[in-house]
């Protein structure tokens, strides 16, 4: 049978969380920077729908073939382990601790880096033919959404810093459950379908996501976007890294954890007569 049950799929999500504590080193940088590289990809194809389409939607209905793509290869992005890796710690799995934890995401976190970086540069060598001319309409649109996802929340101050953090975890929340919805499914096509919308609706929504925009800001001040480092870590990528970790893990890995790994006891039906009482 294809389908398999949150019971299940819950215990699979513990054991991920295990297997990505203990993977060696090369392995998780490498297939993080793949994940970093092919995600950023895919950021570029959706953004360069739009600015040619002038339709927001036809490029989140296209955007999630870069999540499908990295998921089916087993790639990591940070979103992911911060959904599944605390997991193996809460369920005091042996081996698992704090270090280990700290280092996966470390290790993902430079890895997704590097990996947008190399998208960031090859799409704005192309877009230019090697830095030599104007990147055109595409570039015109990635450099004002950089200002405006740094800029514009810097602008509010405080309250801005909270939207992105609050835009950061219903990102998560969204991506954390295409990764758990792919699991229900051992068939190939089912689990595309069920990664599909989460990803498409966090997308068009313009939520924020960490990984999208290690590859999306580069590539704006690249492109001539009017900010600086600075602009991008505390008004855009910190919060949004945050709000990523706290969306994936309280509203996605915990709450499946606690409902269906640790799962508290039935309540005893109480018989009054010929009829049933919770």
């Amino acid at each position: 049978m294809s389908y398999l049950e949150p019971a299940e799929f819950a215990k699979k999500m513990v054991d991920a969380g295990e297997q990505k504590i203990f993977m060696s080193t090369r392995d998780t940088f490498i297939r993080a920077m793949m994940a970093g590289a092919i995600l950023g990809l895919a950021a570029f194809f959706a953004i360069t729908v739009i600015t040619k389409t002038g339709n927001p939607v036809l490029g989140a209905v296209l955007f999630p073939v870069g999540f499908i793509m990295l998921y089916l290869m087993k790639f990591d992005l940070l979103t992911g382990v911060f959904t599944l890796v605390p997991l193996a710690l809460i369920d005091k799995r042996p081996g698992c601790d704090m270090k280990g934890l700290l280092r996966n995401w470390g290790l993902v976190f430079l890895g997704n880096f590097a990996g947008a970086l190399m998208t960031a540069f090859f799409a704005s060598f192309i877009l230019t033919y090697g830095y030599q001319i104007d990147g055109g309409p595409v570039a015109d649109k990635v450099a004002a959404i950089g200002e405006s996802r740094t800029l514009g929340y810097k602008e509010q101050g405080i309250l801005g810093w909270f939207t992105i953090f609050i835009r950061g975890m219903l990102c998560n929340w969204m991506v954390s459950m295409g990764v758990v919805l792919a699991m229900i499914s051992t068939s190939a096509i089912s689990k595309i379908f069920a990664m599909w919308m989460p990803i498409m609706l966090f997308f068009y929504m313009v939520f924020e996501h960490s990984i999208v925009n290690m590859f999306l800001f580069p590539f704006s001040m690249i492109m001539g976007g009017d900010f600086n480092l600075m602009d991008y870590f505390l008004w855009n990528e910190i919060p949004t890294a945050l709000g990523n970790l706290v969306g994936g893990f309280l509203l996605v890995g915990l709450p499946l954890y606690l409902t269906h790994v640790r799962e508290g006891k039935a309540r005893t039906p109480k018989y009054v007569g010929s009829e049933i009482n919770a």
